[in-house]
């Protein structure tokens, strides 16, 4: 059990009201839990590198068809796809993957393909028990987002572009090679899914290569904020190359490049940034982060999520002056 004194100081640390709630306590309790065991087998999810170090769309886009992202030297752009429903004869044009669920649908694809080395994965077979291991709300609503994310993330193309000084390399990242849908027989059951997904031969080679293990737990924690899963899984990737005795320093702005979607004032984006890391620093009690008198973050070398002798794979990292 925690005692009042530990619950007082994770509640400073997170700015929680007093006294946590149950779900709060229940969190608490989970991160507490992360500073005794490294995960056990079951507790390691993955995330492919390029996606600890750029992210997808925090809110909905709506109608917006193409989304880019830029962080240093690396370039991404995001189109969002179509698919063929037999009932209409047509094809219809599939939104954005946006918020906290695509990122935890990319770690449960890359996780099965991982563990049973095929890039095909059965969705219908095996993504309930990867909703019950994160303890979401198991009902009609959840299931029905995450079958639209799904559907999204695995209908849009991803394209890199990596500058140097005399050129520019460009890659054709993606996630999902082709996918099989489920058509409700209901017309007014209109959300399209995928019972079978095909990885492609590129993001299947390349995630052998370069996934990042995450501790299930810490995902679990925070599941439902899309900005707190990107600041974990940059961390995870990021904090174990710091050299020992050379911490890393990045700036506000450079923060602001790769999270601050939405935020307009800088003043909003480093208010919000403080207190979800704080939250990510909870569920990351081995990370080694201090802010530099309001100009930026100080980095310093600290053990990743999962130790390495466990289940990791070499890591790059994209050309960017902040990552």
């Amino acid at each position: 059990m925690i005692d009042r004194s530990e619950f007082r100081l994770i509640s400073d640390v997170l700015q929680l009201p007093k006294p946590p709630s149950h779900n709060m306590r229940r969190r608490i309790e989970a991160s507490l839990s992360l500073k005794e065991r490294p995960p056990a087998g079951d507790e390691i999810t993955y995330q492919h590198s390029v996606f600890c170090q750029t992210s997808l769309p925090y809110k909905n886009p709506n109608e917006i068809r193409e989304w880019e992202k830029h962080q240093g030297h690396a370039h991404m752009l995001l189109k969002a796809g179509e698919a063929f429903d037999p009932h209409t004869n047509a094809w219809v044009k599939l939104g954005l993957p946006f918020g906290p669920k695509p990122r935890l649908i990319l770690a449960y694809l890359n996780t099965e393909a991982i563990l049973k080395q095929s890039p095909e994965i059965e969705v219908e077979d095996s993504l309930t028990g990867f909703v019950k291991s994160l303890r979401l709300n198991i009902n009609g609503h959840t299931i029905r987002m995450l079958k639209d994310q799904l559907t999204r993330l695995s209908a849009s193309s991803v394209f890199l572009a990596l500058a140097g000084e005399d050129s520019v390399k460009h890659l054709r990242m993606n996630i999902v090679e082709g996918f099989e849908l489920w058509l409700p027989k209901n017309e007014h059951q209109r959300v399209l899914w995928p019972t079978r997904v095909t990885l492609s031969p590129n993001y299947f080679a390349s995630l052998k290569e370069y996934a990042v293990p995450l501790d299930m737990r810490a995902i679990e924690g925070l599941k439902n904020n899309a900005l707190a899963l990107d600041i974990y899984a940059w961390l995870a990737q990021r904090l174990w190359r710091v050299p020992a005795k050379a911490p890393h320093w990045i700036s506000w702005a450079a923060l602001h490049a790769q999270f601050g979607e939405g935020y307009s004032k800088m003043n909003g984006f480093k208010r919000d940034f403080r207190r979800t890391l704080g939250l990510v620093l909870a569920h990351y009690p081995k990370a080694k982060i201090i802010e530099d008198l309001n100009k930026g973050f100080l980095l310093y070398s600290s053990a990743p999520p999962v130790p390495r002798k466990q289940k990791w794979i070499s890591v790059p990292a994209l050309p960017s002056s902040g990552s």
